[in-house]
This record gives structure tokens, C-alpha cells and sequence, in this order.
């Protein structure tokens, strides 16, 4: 009979002869999973024998880890910010750099009781959620949106799991707020923060195998990557409330682009943060201010 440190080896070697990054991690990932342990009791039993019980289930999952199956679908959840999310084929899967845009308006956002937060784009929740949960002592009231139905329902799941207070619209961007359907609830309006991370990947250019499992409704923005972006910026300017804190994830290349386009637009303090590896990946900027009412407005 095999040892745990068999399977870990040959597991390895058959995931690199396929190309998959991080092979080992994956393999370990996958053996942790179906054997329901941590990795510290992995391996101190390397030299235990695995049942073929066990094999049939860690066979299946290998295999599709082989052809390219995103590990976190496999393993059904993922961490993000400490937390662990649920993910699957209905929403992107978080990347590591949207820990670091949560992390900058973490330290940037101005902290208000009962503060407006919107996340647009929302998909598996992990934004939205790991802002209501972290800035919890200001009692938000956190809005979250999205086009895809099935995202918004995988957003419920987490909310619950996590005991987030969230509430969640489906709408094309602004379009619950700007025509809305008959008979809709009204979503609440002038947020004092705004993340997004909208599609942004040229269309025809080409992704990763695993990138491929994510929905293609969240990772195409039109010819330049940017046609959503540029709806957003504009769009999200009559919800702002005075100097809401406006901030996108974009592609590697596309933070200057945006800020511009930003800056154009009225917005304020235009500036691009980047991620731990140097890329400008972050632009932001700060809402206009918003006019006074003029007589004419105060007795209409």
C-alpha cells in the first residue's frame, strides 16, 4: 500500500508534467482536503499508508486539477482577508492582489457611523463582506451589486456564513438606481466609499486555463479591457456622496488610463497605488463636491 508521501510525490510530478503552477501545493491542498486534516498532521504521517478508499475521491480531484480546474473549486472555498469564502464557477475567484485594494481603503476611507459602502461588481461578496465585518464598529450600511444573478446568490451565502450584515441588488452598474424596474426596492443612494473591480480583460485576449473556469461576464471589458471602467466612473458620479473615496482594481496597465479618465470627470486627488509586486493596479480619487441648493432648490 502507498504512503502518504508516495501519492504526495507522484501527485506532484503528474500536475507539473501538466503545467499546473504551484503543483505541490495544490497536491497537498488536495490531500489535506479529502483526508480532513491540516497540513501539520500531514506531515507528520508521510509514512502512513493511504487507503484505497481514499484514493478514488483525491483521483478525481487530481484529475481535474490536471486540466486546468481552478483549486479553489475544487476545495469549494477559499481565504481572503483571514476569512474563508466560498467559491465556485459562479464569480471570480478572488486574487490576492483585492486583499490589498480591501487593505488601502482599510487606511484610507474616512471612519463614519453608519457610513455608506458600495460594491459594485460584487461577485462571490468578499469586498463588501470583509468591509462590513472589519469596519463593523461604525455600523455601516453596505450595498452590493451585480449583473450576474448567480453571483448574488453566492454573495448571500457568504454574508450568512459570515454573519455579514449586506444588502444586494442585481443591476448593470447604475441601473438599479436609474431605471429601476417596476415595482423594485429603491437601493440606497450618495455613498461615502465605492470599490470595484469590474471586468477588465481585453476581449480576444488570451487567460489562463484556470482563468478560463470564471465566469465570461466577469472578465471582459470590451476591446481596451476599459469600456465597463469607463461606464463606472461616469456613472457612479451623481451616487457620491461630498468626497466619497472612489477606488477600482484594474489591469497591470490600465491604473493610468483610469486615473485619467478620472481626473477628467471632476474627481479629485487622482492618484494609482500598486500592489506588492510594483504594478499600478489600483487607481482612486475622491468625488467632487457636491453643489449647494440654490434658493430656487429650497423652495421647490
Amino acid at each position: 500500500m502507498k504512503t502518504i508521501q508516495d501519492i504526495l510525490t507522484s501527485g506532484t510530478a503528474y500536475l507539473e508534467a501538466r503545467g499546473i503552477e504551484g503543483a505541490r501545493h495544490s497536491m497537498q491542498s488536495l490531500m489535506v482536503h479529502v483526508l480532513g486534516c491540516n497540513r501539520t498532521w500531514l506531515y507528520l504521517h508521510y509514512e502512513d499508508p493511504l487507503s484505497e478508499e481514499k484514493l478514488v475521491p483525491l483521483r478525481e480531484l487530481l484529475k481535474r486539477r490536471g486540466k486546468g480546474e481552478p483549486l479553489q473549486h475544487l476545495l469549494g472555498s477559499t481565504e481572503f482577508y483571514r476569512r474563508e469564502f466560498r467559491t465556485d464557477s459562479r464569480a471570480l475567484i478572488p486574487r490576492p492582489e483585492t486583499e490589498e485594494l480591501v487593505e488601502f481603503a482599510l487606511q484610507m476611507a474616512p471612519r463614519r457611523q453608519g457610513m455608506r459602502v458600495l460594491d459594485m461588481g460584487c461577485g462571490s461578496g468578499i469586498i463588501g463582506i470583509t468591509l462590513a465585518l472589519e469596519l463593523a464598529k461604525q455600523q455601516p450600511e453596505i450595498v452590493m451589486a451585480d449583473i450576474s444573478e448567480a453571483a448574488l446568490s453566492l454573495t448571500l451565502e457568504n454574508a450568512a456564513a459570515l454573519e455579514a450584515k449586506v444588502k444586494t441588488y442585481r443591476s448593470d452598474l447604475f441601473t438599479a438606481w436609474d431605471t429601476p424596474a417596476e415595482g423594485a426596492v429603491q437601493p440606497p443612494d450618495l455613498f461615502n466609499l465605492v470599490l470595484a473591480n469590474l471586468p477588465y480583460v481585453p476581449e480576444g485576449e488570451a487567460v489562463s486555463a484556470e482563468v478560463q473556469h470564471d465566469p465570461a461576464t466577469a472578465l471582459y471589458g470590451g476591446a481596451d479591457g476599459l469600456d465597463i471602467v469607463r461606464r463606472f466612473v461616469k456613472d457612479a458620479l451623481p451616487h457620491l456622496a461630498d468626497r466619497a473615496l472612489v477606488m477600482l482594481e484594474v489591469g497591470h496597465d490600465q491604473g493610468e488610463a483610469t486615473r485619467a479618465l478620472m481626473e477628467e470627470l471632476g474627481y479629485t486627488q487622482t492618484r494609482v497605488l500598486t500592489d506588492m509586486s510594483g504594478k499600478p493596479r489600483f487607481p482612486m480619487g475622491f468625488a467632487p463636491a457636491r453643489p449647494e441648493p440654490t434658493d430656487k432648490d429650497d423652495h421647490a
